[in-house]
């Protein structure tokens, strides 16, 4: 399970905060790595030194551009947030995540990413709206302020924990692998384009159309098929605008 749990730091801005974030994984048994566009050099002395024997894990992490590139092949993505947000988003602790785990991760091709900001301004609004949730560690509130890497040891601990207590209990594998990141993307750019072909969405003046679209739909976290059969309607639906768009032409002609 531990395998299938992929911590992702976007534009970390110090190599030493990387090679630690890469020690409290190894830690806690966890080993998946991403690097979304850091903001410095990932493999530093730095870096190396303070993974403390971990540094396997910053020598083979991941690098990317984008957080799309890092979570496409995940089912659940929970971004780390420390601060509310205009549009509410389900909210889970630590420990909600850690029970949630064992059955998230009982499909075999599921994948889990935990999305962590940059130390100085965290992860902006629209990285928070491509999470199906965000976890809040409850910290002081007089001095909430947490290094990066003591974040992900907090977290990296109760999937630890989980993983432990999912060794006690075998949870049933879900009927249909449910849907990743990458397919549900494709589909909010399907849905966006479909809403503003008939007449729904206007993109100037969106109103958080798109952003509760897609608050409701990572909420009920469609499965795959389930996805498949959605994205079948809204093309047809785009045939029907077209073929009536079309139908009124040639009325206007005659």
């Amino acid at each position: 399970m531990l395998d299938r749990i992929r911590f992702v730091l976007i534009g970390t801005s110090h190599p030493g905060n990387i090679g630690a974030a890469a020690r409290a994984m190894h830690n806690m048994g966890a080993s998946d790595l991403a690097l979304v566009a850091p903001r410095c050099t990932a493999v530093t002395a730095d870096s190396i030194s303070r993974a403390s024997g971990a540094d396997h894990l910053v020598n083979g992490a991941q690098v990317v551009e984008t957080l799309e590139q890092a979570v496409a092949d995940c089912t659940l993505v929970v971004g780390a947030s420390a601060r509310s947000r205009t549009l509410p988003w389900p909210m889970i602790t630590p420990r909600d995540l850690g029970a949630r785990l064992p059955g998230e991760l009982a499909d075999r091709e599921a994948r889990v990413a935990l999305v962590f900001g940059r130390e100085d301004s965290g992860l902006t609004n629209a990285e928070l709206q491509r999470c199906h949730a965000h976890v809040h560690i409850p910290t002081n509130p007089d001095f909430s302020s947490l290094n990066l890497a003591a974040a992900v040891q907090v977290l990296a601990y109760e999937c630890r924990l989980a993983w432990l207590a999912g060794q006690e209990s075998q949870r049933e594998e879900p009927a249909q692998p449910l849907a990743n990141h990458a397919e549900l993307e494709h589909y909010f750019t399907h849905l966006e384009r479909t809403l503003v072909t008939i007449g729904f969405h206007d993109p100037a003046m969106p109103r958080q159309l798109m952003a509760r679209l897609r608050r409701f739909t990572l909420r009920a976290r469609p499965e795959r098929m389930e996805l498949n059969i959605l994205r079948g309607i809204l093309s047809d639906t785009e045939k029907l605008a077209a073929e009536r768009s079309g139908n009124k032409v040639r009325h206007r002609e005659e």
